[in-house]
C-alpha cells in the first residue's frame, strides 16, 4: 500500500454536484477548507452527476480524468467535497494510489489542528475515533489472520477485529472523560443561573466575524483570522449592558454546511452553552452573496443540537464593506429583529447592546399551579423550562408548583395544557431576569 504523507502536501480538489454543477460559493468554501488544513491546491476537478457511483462516487470517465490530473500535477492527496462511504474511499485510494480524504475527514483534521483546551482535544479525538471506526479497512496491509506458532497462538482474532476493539475501548474512555467535563460545565452554568446572570451566545457561519465582535464587546483577545474555524474552543466573558446589568457572552465554534455528525455529537457538551443560553446572537456576514444559504445552514445545525427553541437576534456584520450605516430593524411586535453593524469599526455595537437589554427585559410571572398525577408530562416541561421554584405533593397524588417564568412562555404552555392556577397566587411584573425571554424574532432575509 501507499505511504501516508504528512501535512502540507499538494492536493487535487474534487467537487461534485448531484443534478447540477457545484456553485462558485461552494467551490470557494471548499478551497478555503483545504487551505485551512494546510494543503497546497495543485488543481481542481468538478463533476455534475445524475446519480452517485456506488463504487467511486464519480463515473469512470471522471476517474480517468482525475488520474491524469494527478500524474500531471504530481499531487500527493485527493480531497473530495462530499461524504464518502468507507468502500468508496477505499476504492478511490486503490485506483489512484493516493490518499483520499472526504469532506468529513478534512473538517476533522482542521479541528484537530485548532483544538487548544483539554476538552476540545478530547472532543476532536472522540469525533476522529467515531469516524475511523467505520473505515478501519482503509490503508491496512495486515488484515490476514494473526500468525500462529509456539507462544503466539490465540483466539484467532483478526487484526481488524483487534483494532475495532481497541478503538471501541478508546471511544468509551473518551466518552466517560467528556461526561465528567460536561458535569463540571453544567455546575458552572447552574451557578450563573442561580446568580441570575443570563448567557448570550454568538452563533453563525464560520468566518462571519463572531470572534471580532466578541473582542469588540468584551475587550478580549480571542484569536481572529481570515480562515475557517479560527475559533474552536468556547470562550466566556462578562459584559456590562447599558442599564448596568451583566451578561455572560459566549463565543462558539462556527457552523458550516454539512457539518459532520461526529463533530456535532462530540461537541454536544460544549454546545450546551448554546442550548442553555437566554439569547443567541446570529452573526451574519452581510457582505457574503450567499448569506441567506449560510443562515439556513446555521439554523439547521441549531435544530440538530436542540437549540432552535432559543430566541435569536440577527446581527448583520461587516456593514463597512457594503458602505451602509448601522441600524436596528424591528419586528411587528416592536422588538429588535436585526442589528446592522461593523464589528471591525465598532459602528452599531452600542445599538446591539441596547437591543440585547431589550430582549432581556421581560414580563415576569409568578404563580402557583396544580398539576394532576396523570399530567406528569406538563410537570416535566415546566422543569425543562426552569420555571419551577418549589414543589409540594398534594393528597390527590399530584403536585402544587410555584412558578416563576416569562408571561409569554406561560401563555403558550397554558394554551396547550390548560394549567390550573390557584386563586390569588398570580403576580406579574416587568423586570430583567434569566428565567425567560420573548420568543424568537421572525427571521427574514436581506433588506
Amino acid at each position: 500500500m501507499f505511504d501516508r504523507p504528512g501535512r502540507g502536501e499538494s492536493a487535487i480538489l474534487v467537487q461534485v454536484g448531484i443534478g447540477q454543477a457545484p456553485g462558485a460559493e461552494e467551490q470557494q468554501e471548499f478551497a478555503a477548507l483545504a487551505l485551512s488544513a494546510g494543503a497546497e491546491i495543485a488543481g481542481t476537478l468538478t463533476a455534475s452527476l445524475r446519480q452517485v457511483n456506488p463504487r467511486f462516487l464519480i463515473g469512470t470517465g471522471k476517474l480517468e480524468e482525475l488520474r491524469q490530473l494527478l500524474q500531471q500535477s504530481g499531487a500527493e492527496i485527493v480531497l473530495v467535497d462530499h461524504r464518502l462511504s468507507p468502500a468508496q474511499q477505499r476504492n478511490l485510494e486503490k485506483s489512484l494510489d493516493r490518499r483520499v480524504i472526504d469532506r468529513t475527514g478534512l473538517i476533522l483534521d482542521i479541528f484537530a489542528q485548532r483544538a487548544r483546551t483539554h476538552e476540545g482535544k478530547l472532543q476532536v479525538e472522540l469525533a476522529q475515533m467515531e469516524h475511523l471506526s467505520t473505515r478501519l479497512v482503509r490503508g491496512w496491509t495486515h488484515l490476514e489472520r494473526q500468525k500462529g506458532g509456539i507462544g503466539l497462538r490465540g483466539p484467532g482474532e483478526t487484526q481488524l477485529e483487534s483494532d475495532r476493539r481497541i478503538i471501541g475501548q478508546r471511544i468509551r474512555s473518551l466518552g466517560e472523560r467528556l461526561a465528567r467535563v460536561a458535569r463540571q460545565r453544567q455546575t458552572a452554568g447552574q451557578k450563573r443561573r442561580k446568580e441570575e446572570i443570563p448567557t448570550v451566545s454568538l452563533v453563525g457561519y464560520t468566518n462571519a466575524g463572531k470572534s471580532t465582535l466578541f473582542n469588540r464587546l468584551t475587550d478580549a483577545s480571542v484569536m481572529v483570522a481570515d480562515q475557517l474555524f479560527a475559533t474552536l474552543d468556547p470562550t466566556l466573558r462578562r459584559v456590562r449592558l447599558p442599564e448596568g446589568t451583566d451578561i455572560v457572552l459566549a463565543d462558539t465554534v462556527g457552523f458550516i454546511r454539512d457539518l459532520p455528525h461526529e463533530l456535532v455529537a462530540a461537541f454536544r457538551s460544549t454546545l450546551d452553552e448554546t442550548r442553555q443560553s437566554r439569547l443567541l446572537l446570529h452573526v451574519i456576514d452581510s457582505s457574503d452573496p450567499a448569506h441567506k444559504e449560510r443562515s439556513e445552514d446555521v439554523v439547521r445545525v441549531l435544530r440538530e443540537i436542540g437549540a432552535d427553541h432559543v430566541p435569536r437576534l440577527q446581527v448583520y456584520n461587516k456593514t463597512d464593506i457594503l458602505g451602509i450605516p448601522s441600524r436596528v430593524d424591528r419586528a411587528e411586535t416592536g422588538m429588535p429583529a436585526r442589528v446592522w453593524l461593523s464589528s471591525r469599526t465598532g459602528l452599531g455595537v452600542e445599538a446591539l447592546l441596547g437591543s440585547i437589554a431589550e430582549f432581556l427585559r421581560i414580563a415576569l410571572l409568578k404563580c402557583t399551579v396544580e398539576i394532576a398525577a396523570a399530567d406528569a408530562r406538563t410537570r416535566a416541561r415546566l422543569y425543562d423550562m426552569r420555571a419551577v421554584v418549589a414543589e409540594r405533593a398534594v393528597d390527590s397524588g399530584g403536585w402544587e408548583l410555584d412558578l416563576k417564568m416569562d408571561r409569554r412562555d406561560f401563555d403558550d404552555l397554558n394554551r396547550q395544557a390548560r394549567l390550573r392556577v390557584l386563586p390569588d397566587s398570580m403576580e406579574e411584573s416587568v423586570t430583567r431576569s434569566s428565567n425567560g425571554l420573548p420568543p424568537s424574532a421572525h427571521e427574514t432575509g436581506h433588506h
